[in-house]
């Protein structure tokens, strides 16, 4: 299916959804007349944006196909969009204010991401992480397996799933030789980074945006996601160490590692910098200020300290804090940045809680919807999937720390690993590795779906949560809709 198939299908899908809509106004007795005329008033705005959104979207999945930079197609999708809003708006003061409500809650999240990737490429600069790989020593492919895993896991839960990924696949391509063993070590790393990053606010960019915005709180996210996202990790560990290829021999791994020295303080630099991450939620318990704001504080201690301990140092302005910036993904951040203003344009335009309402009434329960948001992950970036269900449910609806939004933390952040492209980590694999596509697919994803379905099951096993056959309670027809006349009339 190309982009305007893709694009054109989710126009008529939103359209359907309308129409059935103001089916519902006719057969409550306002008249098929009157139902059309809303349909047709305030409607075609609805109409245009899902289209816009569509055509977009389909972009950013077919990115490769249609060499374009996703980053820049984000930003163009949200431009477009909030010119429709303005257009379709009550008043273009109206849309103003709505912009300017979105853009403070988006600035929040990329500020964030942007101060903790500082942090990490400063450490990283320093090579801070050798404290952390130099303790791999083991030769056994069984327990280098569980090992990698589980430093990856760590690592994840503090640092984002790609910054993981790249620092372990770069340790792994040192440590082990060219094999479809260094593949599948591999394949753990992206599985673990993917599990790490779910259970803690800032380990995952979609867990972080709960938490700033209120969905989730840090002590009780942690308690609620950890032993899922372990078995999450465990169960592909155990499946994958049962396979032929990891049962071998011993292997003399290479130890290219040794002759790589740690830059002059570089444990005093690894130790600011995890602790700086590790002072986030502390400093928003504390202070009661946004993350950002400490994460800000963070890089500003250190970019002090690196500044300190290099003063003089010519040779060293590789590791200073202006040099690290050069290095920052700042397409990743721009993406972010246009995907969420797109997802902020469609919930001030209302699409977003219709689309809940519909989902409300045709699928059997909340959970069920958290589970196929995990696996629509794996096809689709999880960023605007996670956006788009916080504009459909406010915290009136599922309170703070509620089982849907943990759900949604944990399916969104863990459904990624079934296929190599469901994730940053899994692209970021793919091309340091140039593992095929279809190699994924036939080694790996029936271990990580089985690690997924396994982390949900001990969730709900954990919470005595069977998933409900009951539907929710749902509008039959959208919030704002209820305030017009002759829906009134009908009360």
């Amino acid at each position: 299916m190309n982009c305007c198939n893709s694009a054109l299908l989710f126009g008529i899908v939103y359209a359907g959804i309308i129409f059935e809509e103001s089916m519902a106004f006719n057969q409550s007795g306002v008249g098929l007349p009157m139902a059309v005329s809303f349909w047709v008033v305030y409607r075609i705005e609805d109409v245009a944006m899902a289209l816009l959104f569509g055509i977009g979207y389909a972009g950013i999945i077919f990115e490769h196909s249609l060499a374009f930079n996703k980053s820049g197609i984000g930003l163009l999708m949200a431009v477009s969009l909030w010119v429709a809003r303005s257009i379709g708006a009550p008043s273009t003061e109206i849309a103003v204010s709505e912009l300017t409500h979105a853009t403070a809650q988006v600035s929040e999240i990329v500020f964030f991401l942007l101060g903790a990737m500082a942090i990490v490429e400063i450490v990283n600069a320093h090579q801070g992480f050798k404290l952390i790989t130099d303790n791999i020593t083991t030769r056994k492919p069984r327990t280098l397996l569980w090992l990698v895993g589980f430093i990856t896991f760590l690592l994840s839960s503090v640092l984002d799933n790609l910054t993981s990924t790249v620092v372990m696949v770069s340790l792994l391509r040192k440590l082990v030789p060219p094999s479809e063993f260094r593949k599948f070590l591999g394949a753990v790393v992206v599985i673990a980074a993917n599990a790490g990053g779910a259970w803690t606010p800032i380990g995952d960019v979609t867990t972080t945006m709960l938490w700033i915005h209120g969905q989730l709180s840090t002590l009780q996210t942690m308690k609620d996601l950890f032993v899922p996202s372990v078995v999450s990790l465990a169960v592909p560990l155990a499946l994958i160490s049962l396979t032929s290829d990891i049962n071998g021999k011993e292997q003399d791994f290479s130890n290219v590692l040794a002759s790589e020295q740690m830059a002059p303080r570089g444990q005093l630099v690894f130790s600011v910098g995890i602790g700086a991450l590790f002072f986030v939620p502390v400093f928003k318990v504390v202070t009661g200020l946004p993350p950002y704001m400490g994460m800000l504080l963070g890089l500003g201690v250190l970019w002090i300290l690196t500044d300190a301990i290099h003063n003089g140092e010519s040779e060293r302005q590789n590791l200073k804090v202006p040099e690290a910036l050069s290095r920052i993904d700042y397409q990743g951040a721009l993406f972010i940045l246009g995907t969420l203003l797109s997802i902020s344009s469609l919930e001030a335009a209302g699409i977003l809680r219709e689309l809940a309402n519909y989902l409300d009434g045709h699928i059997p329960s909340t959970e069920v919807i958290a589970c196929a948001i995990g696996v629509a992950s794996a096809i689709i970036d999880n960023v605007p999937l996670v956006a788009a269900a916080m504009g459909m449910y406010d915290l009136s609806t599922f309170p703070q720390d509620s089982v849907f939004w943990q759900l949604i933390a944990y399916c969104a952040g863990t459904g990624g690993s079934m296929l190599v492209i469901g994730s940053s980590a899994g692209v970021a694999f793919m091309g340091m590795e140039k593992v095929d596509f279809f190699w994924y697919l036939r080694k790996v994803s029936a271990f990580a779906f089985a690690g997924y379905v396994a982390g949900i099951g001990a969730y709900l096993a954990i919470h005595n949560l069977p998933i409900s056959l009951s539907t929710t309670s749902a509008a039959e027809v959208p919030a704002f809709a209820r305030t017009f006349p002759w829906h009134q009339a009908t009360q």
